[in-house]
């Protein structure tokens, strides 16, 4: 097939259905028909500042109609689009750059100061809207699509052609760029249509940010390839999302469980109308017990997923009809992907045994960007290493139990992070919590928690609380109250961040 991959998307929709809503941007609705003239006018720009197959567009910013427009773009030239964390600081963007090789850089309203920082010889900046301060160098967006032609273009683009490079979130140290094909996106919105039920009319809200794969993918893509319209902010903030739900009759999200305990908890949560809204995908960690029976008793589904930048993001869901019943769990395997947890000697564990979740699908990367030694380590016949600790039940419901180099051992016993973090999360005087492992004399190691408080309380009664709950061995030690996490961009805690803190600094 000449022409497969995501750029053909718009002129398919184009010709089913022009007249329908495609993006809908700060009181502006662009159909389906004129997303795909301006996804042409915007492969001629990118064209015209020497853009062509194998080449690299990088885009970062907040959520903006751009970053959809030169991702399709990209497509249709036959380029490979490169997401860029627009909350990273200008050594750890040059590093991307540099990595990635991009020769054009498209930036938000915001990054007019890391364009002029970065600014060098051979790399075209392109600003998306006109820069709040600094960027006077870099060539406007919407000037260069109103110049460009919007010509069809002959080039022929398969599935496992790279469709883009999104580089990983950094939570395991290092950043690495994922292959993602044209295949592996469409795999993972197939999937996802299977596993969701998107309508030719779904609004679906671009919340969570769109360099992140979660955001991107999760179900603004999906949404897209259906006919229906993706409504973009440029941002989270709680009160204004509940406002634009209920506006815009979004029927579906994708959010971190961040995310949803802070709209939970806004005092117009319970008096905005939320008719529309459907169904939330949920992913990052699971959904703790009280956020997730708030939005049930709103009458919202939630579907929690499991996934990671490697696999676009799609590996397993657990719908909300076994949400409580199988509480902690990520669910059983997406369509068209497999899942299994296996011994270090590559033997499947048995059930409820621990072991190392591995991942094989048509929506798993190609590899890493310029790191074939990292690509051999994770891939291996087919089947992606995720490094994380989990197990499958009974019922083939997969469990995460933490990542690998997360978990640690208290007098010969495994500890999980993520149990422990789970069982304070059920606690209502917690909002937040991360666990780690620190070096004692008597153990060997024990736990350490971070704790954001939502109401008055203290370590002992913490720890009394989750000795009615968890074995003596996994109840944390020492405790810290913060006032927050650091979290990565996608609302991931940095665990390096807090062992760094605790002076254990783990590579």
């Amino acid at each position: 097939m000449r022409k497969a991959g995501l750029g053909s998307w718009p002129e398919r929709r184009r010709a089913m259905s022009p007249g329908r809503d495609a993006l809908w941007f700060e009181g502006r609705t662009t159909s389906h028909g004129e997303f795909a003239l301006r996804v042409r006018r915007a492969a001629s720009a990118l064209a015209g500042l020497g853009a062509g197959p194998g080449d690299r567009v990088a885009w970062t910013g907040g959520n903006h109609p751009s970053a959809l427009e030169t991702l399709y773009a990209c497509g249709q030239l036959g380029a490979i689009w490169v997401p860029v964390n627009a909350r990273l600081t200008a050594p750890e963007v040059s590093a991307v750059l540099g990595d990635s090789g991009a020769s054009v850089v498209v930036h938000g309203r915001d990054h007019g100061p890391l364009a002029d920082a970065l600014r060098q010889p051979g790399v075209r900046w392109v600003a998306a809207e006109p820069p709040v301060t600094g960027g006077s160098e870099s060539l406007p967006y919407e000037e260069l699509l109103a110049a460009a032609q919007p010509d069809t273009r002959d080039v022929p683009v398969e599935l496992d052609d790279p469709c883009l490079i999104m580089y990983t979130s950094g939570t395991t140290g290092k950043p690495k760029g994922a292959v993602l094909t044209h295949g592996n996106m469409t795999w993972n919105a197939v999937n996802q249509l299977l596993g969701f039920d998107f309508t030719q009319h779904e609004r679906t809200l671009a919340l969570a940010p769109l360099f992140h794969i979660g955001g991107l993918n999760g179900t603004v893509n999906p949404t897209l390839l259906r006919g229906g319209c993706a409504v973009i902010v440029r941002g989270f903030d709680a009160a204004e999302t509940l406002r634009v739900i209920e506006e815009q009759r979004i029927n579906s999200f994708f959010a971190v469980p961040t995310m949803l305990d802070a709209m939970a908890r806004e005092p117009g949560f319970h008096s905005r109308d939320l008719s529309a809204l459907r169904t939330i995908g949920a992913a990052g960690a699971p959904v703790p017990l009280p956020t997730l029976r708030t939005w049930l008793d709103r009458g919202v589904t939630m579907q929690q997923a499991y996934g990671m930048t490697e696999a676009a993001p799609g590996c397993t869901v657990l719908d909300s009809a076994d949400a409580e019943r199988k509480a902690g769990s990520a669910g059983k395997a997406v369509f068209f992907t497999s899942v299994r947890v296996v011994r270090p000697d590559g033997d499947d564990a048995d059930v409820d045994e621990v072991g190392e979740v591995i991942v094989r699908g048509p929506n798993v990367m190609a590899g890493y960007w310029n790191d074939p030694a990292r690509t051999a380590e994770v891939l291996a016949d087919g089947w992606y290493r995720t490094g994380d600790a989990g197990s499958l039940d009974a019922e083939g419901y997969l469990f995460i139990r933490d990542r690998y180099r997360d978990m640690f051992i208290s007098g010969g016993e495994n500890v999980y992070p993520a149990e422990v973090e789970s069982a304070l999360l059920a606690l209502p005087e917690v909002m937040e919590a991360a666990v780690i492992g620190v070096p004692d004399e008597r153990w060997g190691e024990v736990g350490l928690a971070f704790v954001v408080a939502g109401s008055e309380v203290d370590a002992g009664a913490l720890r009394a609380r989750l000795r009615e709950r968890l074995a003596g061995f996994k109840v944390p030690r020492q405790f810290r109250f913060v006032d927050e996490l650091p979290k990565t961009a996608t609302g991931k805690v940095r665990k390096p961040a807090l062992r760094a803190l605790a002076g254990v600094p783990r590579e």
